[in-house]
């Protein structure tokens, strides 16, 4: 056999080792030619519908650099992409059942979730804050001694008010809500004189009301921030690596500053909404320090 023939014949054979090698999701991706991402259609600013009914958001398009890392290690430029809707409550288990390969969204990365599922690094500190109308001037957490606070019941928005409300002896009358839309709705019409939800949404729903400029949300946190991580399969280490590396690059890379400025502090399709919302001094520092961690204390700046 001739030198290039043997060459040749060689390096075929080790890309069918490779091949043979993989495993998971990886092995999944390259048998269907298709990976799957889920998303969910009203987790604004990270995964939700445009007016052209197409998935998109913060949390989107990291995921789509996975995606790029994924064509990239497999050789398969034309792997196609498939989206699937979900909600908070089946998102884990279409993860665990093999449906999505990637879930991006705003899911809190807590040690619970991860006896079932996996995250990659951390794209997101969401912290429990309070909003009130800026003519009450509500700034602090004690300023709320006395006063009718709302928050979704079952959150752990909920709870973590409760919690502070007895440890510092406020005297707060919480006024539970079915849901978000209700709880604002308690908050704009002077039956409750704040709302504790993660700041983020606090933000989306401010810029969404009427008179956005009624309102302010407070500097003081309920609890300390905790993690949001794209979600993935657990016990599939090649696929977490691969994941992690990718956003660790893209991190690392000034791109990271032009998709957060492009969705939390510019205006957003289809209405053109700024949400408004600055990179805390705790996420630009997760930035820096890529970890999937599910710790809060991982992501306190010292």
């Amino acid at each position: 056999m001739r030198l290039p023939t043997l060459v040749l014949a060689l390096t075929c054979l080790a890309g069918a080792a490779s091949a043979e090698d993989l495993t998971g999701t990886l092995q999944k991706i390259k048998e269907t030619k298709k990976i799957t991402l889920g998303y969910q259609e009203a987790s604004v600013p990270f995964s939700y519908l445009d007016g052209n009914q197409k998935p998109v958001g913060f949390a989107m398009d990291i995921c789509l650099k996975i995606v790029d890392a994924v064509k990239k290690q497999l050789a398969m430029p034309d792997i196609a992409v498939d989206y699937v809707a979900v909600t908070s409550s089946n998102r884990i288990p279409l993860m665990v059942n093999g449906t999505l390969d990637l879930h991006c969204s705003a899911t809190t990365n807590n040690a619970d979730r991860q006896k079932q599922v996996a995250f990659t690094n951390t794209h997101f500190l969401s912290a429990t804050r309070f909003a009130a109308k800026k003519a009450a001037k509500i700034n602090t957490i004690d300023d709320l001694k006395g006063k009718a606070v709302t928050a979704v019941a079952g959150s752990v928005n909920l709870n973590q008010l409760a919690k502070v409300n007895t440890e510092r002896n406020l005297g707060i009358k919480i006024m539970p809500a079915v849901d978000q839309a209700e709880a604002f709705l308690l908050l704009e019409t002077d039956r409750a004189q704040a709302y504790a939800l993660d700041d983020v949404q606090l933000a989306v729903a401010i810029a969404r009301s009427k008179e956005p400029a009624l309102f302010m949300i407070s500097e003081e946190t309920f609890a300390k921030a905790e993690p949001f991580g794209i979600m993935l399969r657990r016990e599939d280490a090649p696929f977490k690596a691969l994941a992690d590396r990718a956003t660790a690059e893209l991190y690392a890379s000034p791109e990271i500053e032009v998709l957060y400025k492009r969705w939390l502090e510019s205006p957003t399709p289809p209405n053109g909404i700024n949400y408004n919302v600055p990179m805390s001094p705790a996420l630009r520092n997760a930035f820096k320090n890529p970890s999937s961690s599910a710790d809060p204390d991982v992501y306190v700046v010292k």
